[in-house]
């Protein structure tokens, strides 16, 4: 005998919820304005003044914007509801905008390590002033980006992530700066290319982490920082619980997980009670917001090979 259902924690309606979406919007939407217009001037500025630091900046300043698109994207278009097409609705669309960011990282981070190499072989002459200058704005706009974005990090897993890569592209910012004064003072143009393979190495790393994860969300894995073993113990530990097989979590986005499980309960015992329990202990535990949880009194034998 089996039973089945999908439990879902309750959350009780919060007026306040869309105007704190709306706060979120405007204030990622003012962010992305001043990050996205700084971005193009920094791309016309590093050929402007021959610095390719600036550019490595500029595809650092590339995950600033990408980072605040895909945060306003997952605001606006993950809030519409699922439909019979799109079961899960839209949220995963802020993953596929991650892969996609990550691969063109990839591809500026790669360009950048091998026009430094030619600038290693063959100096060119910098317009550091020019350089300079640029830096600065872009610090500016950095430092006022976070502002705007503090406000709502601590409430705001898109807004967090947001502010981390702004807070990230300022330390590039002074980079830049700093490598500007240098060649200012000194003359030595061989600074520009060293400042610029510094960046890339910055972003390479993180860039990886980025790939790794939105594909391990694709591929419906167990989510980063989640133990399966942690899991099923945790199941087991419920009263009335005498077996759990079948188990999977996965997850649709970054902060949103969904678990599906077999359980195996007394033929005597309330399951939908058990189902209610399990599924409880899994968002407190977890925070696995959508559990599809079902009973069995006798192994399902027929296609036993087939579970985990």
């Amino acid at each position: 005998m089996t039973e089945q259902a999908n439990v879902k924690p309750n959350v009780a309606a919060n007026p306040s919820h869309d105007h704190a979406t709306t706060a979120n919007s405007r204030i990622l939407l003012i962010a992305l304005l001043l990050t996205g217009t700084f971005l193009i001037a920094e791309v016309v500025g590093s050929f402007v003044f021959n610095s390719l630091a600036l550019l490595s900046d500029a595809g650092h300043m590339l995950t600033d914007v990408a980072a605040l698109t895909i945060a306003l994207l997952a605001i606006r278009i993950g809030a519409r509801p699922a439909d019979d097409q799109r079961t899960f609705g839209y949220r995963r669309f802020e993953i596929l905008a991650a892969a996609f960011n990550a691969l063109l990282l990839f591809a500026v981070a790669i360009y950048v390590l091998f026009e430094a190499v030619n600038r290693f072989r063959d100096p060119e002459p910098v317009q550091s002033t020019g350089m300079l200058v640029v830096a600065v704005i872009g610090l500016v706009i950095n430092l006022v980006s976070m502002r705007l974005l503090m406000s709502g990090k601590d409430r705001s897993l898109n807004l967090k992530g947001a502010y981390l890569e702004v807070w990230a592209d300022m330390l590039g910012s002074i980079g830049v700066i700093a490598g500007a004064l240098v060649i200012r003072f000194t003359g030595i143009s061989w600074i520009d290319p060293i400042v610029a393979v510094g960046i890339g190495l910055w972003v390479l790393p993180r860039t990886w982490i980025l790939l790794r994860d939105t594909a391990n969300v694709l591929l419906e894995g167990v989510p980063r920082g989640l133990s399966l073993a942690d899991v099923r113990a945790t199941i087991l530990r419920v009263d009335g619980v005498r077996g759990a097989h079948d188990l999977h979590v996965w997850s649709i986005t970054s902060d949103s997980m969904s678990c599906s499980v077999h359980i195996m309960v007394d033929g005597d015992a309330n399951a939908e009670a058990i189902r209610g329990q399990v599924a409880a202990k899994l968002a407190q535990a977890f925070a696995i917001e959508h559990a599809t949880i079902q009973t069995e009194t006798s192994p399902c034998s027929e296609v036993e090979p087939l579970h985990l």
